[in-house]
C-alpha cells in the first residue's frame, strides 16, 4: 500500500467519530486520509465532529518524537527526508510526514507533489506522506498541521517530520509544534549566512549543512565552523542546549546517524527533565490563542456589515484621509468590539 494518502472523495460517506477511531487505531490509511480530510474541513459540522474525534484519540497520542525541517531553497530537504525517513523505518520506526505546503491561489490545492519528491517513502509500508495545505493563513497551519500531528500519533506513528517550504513566518509557527526544529542548509553559494534569517537561527535546535560530498566536502566543513561561530553570538533559546553544526550528505547517506543521535539526545534529555512536558504544555496554550486569533479573523471577514465598509475604509487610508488605526477602530466597533 502506497505511503501517500490522498484526501478521500467527496462522494464517500462520512464515518462516525467511533469509525474513526477504530479506524486510525487499527492503522488502516484510508480511514486515516479521512481523519485528516476532516480536520482539515472548514465547514462547522465537519469542525465539530474533529474535535469530538480528537478528544477520543487525545490519550493515544503525545508518544512520538516531533521534528521541524526548514532551509533554503535548493538545500535538499525532500532528499534528506526521504532518505533519513528510510533509515528510521529500516530501524523499526514508523516516520508520518506532513509537508506544510503553499496553496495553489488557482485550484486551491497542494502545489508540492510529495510522492515524487519522496520516491523511497511514498512506497513505504512504515511512512504517511501527508501535504499539509497552509490556504494562505498560519493560522491554518498552526490549526491543521498540529491536529494532524495528534491523529498520526495515535496511528502508531512514533516519529513526526514536519517539512517546511522556504524560511519565512511559517518556520516560527512549525517550531511551536516540534520538540526538535533544525535547519538544513548548503554550502559554496557565496555569503554562507545570505538566505537564512536571524530569527530562524535563534528557533533553530540545529543547522546542518547538506551536500558534503565530493568537491563541495570541504567547502561544508567551511561553513559549518561560520555557522557555529554564528549560533556564538546568539542568545540560546535554552541554556541547557548548545545548537550543535553538523555536515551531511542526503544523497550518499553520510552524517544522518550522528545527525539523529543529536536529535534523541536532545529529547532524552528534554525527556529525563521533565522539559519535554513542559514544553508541550506551553504550546498547547499557545496553539488555544493561535485559534483564537484565527477564529476571530475568520468571523471579522465573515461580518457582512464589516465587508461592506472595507473597500471605503481601505481608500480613505491609502489616500491618508484616515489612518490605519481609526480604521481598525471602525471595524472593531461595527463588530462589537
Amino acid at each position: 500500500m502506497p505511503a501517500t494518502a490522498a484526501p478521500s472523495s467527496a462522494s464517500r460517506p462520512r464515518l462516525s467519530v467511533e469509525e474513526y477511531v477504530a479506524g486510525v487505531r487499527s492503522g488502516d490509511r484510508a480511514n486515516l486520509a479521512q481523519a485528516i480530510t476532516l480536520i482539515e474541513s472548514r465547514k462547522p459540522e465537519h469542525q465539530e465532529q474533529a474535535q469530538e474525534l480528537l478528544l477520543e484519540l487525545a490519550p493515544l497520542s503525545g508518544k512520538s518524537v516531533r521534528v521541524g525541517i526548514s532551509g533554503v531553497p535548493g538545500a535538499g530537504k525532500s532528499t534528506f527526508i526521504d532518505t533519513i525517513g528510510t533509515n528510521l523505518t529500516k530501524a523499526g520506526h514508523k516516520v508520518a510526514v506532513l509537508a506544510v505546503d503553499p496553496t495553489s491561489a488557482r485550484t486551491g490545492g497542494s502545489i508540492l507533489g510529495d510522492k515524487t519528491r519522496m520516491a523511497n517513502l511514498a512506497t513505504n509500508e512504515d511512512a504517511f506522506i501527508r501535504p499539509s495545505p497552509t490556504s494562505g493563513t498560519l493560522g491554518g497551519v498552526t490549526r491543521t498541521t498540529r491536529e494532524t500531528i495528534l491523529v498520526c500519533e495515535a496511528a502508531g506513528f512514533d516519529i513526526i517530520l514536519v517539512e517546511t517550504v522556504g524560511v519565512g513566518q511559517s518556520e516560527v509557527a512549525v517550531s511551536e509544534m516540534v520538540d526538535f526544529f533544525m535547519v538544513l542548509l548548503i554550502a559554496g553559494a557565496g555569503d554562507e549566512l545570505q538566505g537564512i534569517k536571524k530569527g530562524v537561527l535563534e528557533i533553530a535546535d540545529m543547522i546542518a549543512l547538506n551536500k558534503a560530498d565530493g568537491d563541495n566536502e570541504i567547502k561544508a566543513k567551511a561553513s559549518a565552523a561560520e555557522y557555529q561561530h554564528a549560533l556564538r553570538i546568539i542568545a540560546p533559546k535554552d541554556k541547557d542546549w548548545a545548537p550543535p553544526v553538523v555536515t551531511i550528505s542526503a544523497l550518499e547517506n553520510r552524517g544522518l546517524d550522528n545527525l539523529w543521535d543529536r536529535i534523541t539526545q536532545r529529547h532524552t534529555q528534554l525527556t529525563d527533565g521533565g522539559g519535554l512536558a513542559t514544553m508541550r504544555q506551553q504550546q498547547q496554550v499557545r496553539w488555544m490563542w493561535a485559534m483564537v486569533e484565527d477564529r476571530l479573523v475568520e468571523k471579522l471577514k465573515a461580518h457582512p456589515e464589516i465587508m461592506a465598509m472595507v473597500p471605503t475604509l481601505e481608500s480613505a487610508v491609502t489616500d491618508g484621509s484616515v489612518t490605519p488605526a481609526l480604521a481598525v477602530n471602525k471595524m472593531l466597533k461595527t463588530f462589537g468590539v
